[in-house]
């Protein structure tokens, strides 16, 4: 029997509908293949910072004995009789820190919680891109303001307090940070539904209850979250610190006195004449890696805090 040939050919155009279909395909692949590169650049990044800090900090621990670093007393790496001993940069990093926090935290929660429930919509955007506007302000501005405007009205009232102190530089670093905690949080309050407002003033609360004790509850987790910036930015503080602070490292939690925090300390040797490679080098990344550890840990705690508000409220 002769085999039958099909004399008509397969039907094989494409709608234009699902050509379309298919071209818009294609192109959100290629979109989401580029968003995914872009986040694990950033991830790719964050591990490169950590693999180079680690690498140059075990060349520096063969040198250095953990238990000298972490409980000697003096730091001078380069001086002829040389100690390592990171605390005397801790203590001035946390002081400095702490009162840059004593200033910014207040101030900001304040500052948010009135443009959020007190605000007329004029005079919150007129004031909260003034506010933000210290945010482009150069840090080495922040820092000769410190020195030279901030510590000599704080001696007027403290005579003893030395040209260089931590409680000048700290102050400033809190004005510095005002405008990310109340930025933040400001967001955080007004993200919170207008049905929990009404309900509090239908049970006959005042707008400062309210505000207090419904809005600032339910935003606690986006307020947590604008301090953890807050704490960040002042951990990692510069050009202030270097500035008014002094470069003297010194073991102490007084304010007012002077010292050096870890960021100033590694200014202060990237920007020398030590070689490459010697001990007196290496130890800017060591110090590099507890300020690393130092933030690492202040994130955990606060997202620790934030997650058991959210639980809570």
């Amino acid at each position: 029997m002769a085999t039958q040939v099909l004399t008509n050919p397969v039907n094989l155009t494409i709608s234009p509908r699902l050509a379309k279909n298919i071209r818009r395909n294609i192109k959100e692949r290629v979109i989401e293949l580029i968003l995914m590169l872009a986040a694990l650049s950033a991830v790719a990044t964050t591990f490169a910072i950590v693999g180079v800090l680690l690498y140059e900090s075990l060349t520096f621990f063969k040198a250095v004995s953990l238990v000298d670093f972490f409980t000697d007393t003096q730091w001078t790496p380069l001086f002829e009789d040389a100690h390592f001993g990171i605390m005397p940069l801790v203590s001035g990093t946390l002081t400095t820190s702490a009162v840059a926090l004593a200033v910014a935290i207040p101030i900001g929660t304040i500052g948010a919680i009135y443009l959020s429930e007190f605000a007329t919509h004029k005079v919150r955007e007129t004031v909260k891109p003034i506010l933000e506007l210290l945010v482009g302000v150069p840090t080495v501005v922040f820092g000769y303001f410190a020195l030279f405007f901030v510590t000599p009205m704080l001696q007027k009232i403290f005579p003893e307090l030395p040209s260089f102190n931590m409680l000048g530089p700290g102050i400033v670093m809190g004005i510095m940070i005002i405008p990310y905690i109340s930025s933040v949080a400001e967001d955080a309050m007004r993200a919170v539904p207008m049905s929990m407002r009404e309900g509090s003033y239908a049970m006959g609360a005042t707008r400062f209850q309210t505000a207090i004790r419904v809005v600032t509850p339910a935003a606690i987790s986006g307020i947590i979250a604008a301090y953890i910036l807050g704490i960040s930015r002042a951990v990692g503080e510069t050009m202030v610190v270097a500035i008014a602070a002094g470069q003297q490292p010194n073991l102490t939690f007084n304010p007012m006195e002077s010292a050096a925090t870890i960021t100033a300390y590694i200014v202060q040797v990237a920007l020398g004449d030590l070689p490459h490679g010697s001990i007196g080098y290496q130890s800017i990344f060591a110090a590099g890696l507890v300020l690393m550890v130092m933030t690492l840990i202040f994130n955990i705690l606060g997202h620790w805090v934030r997650k058991k508000y959210r639980q809570k409220y």
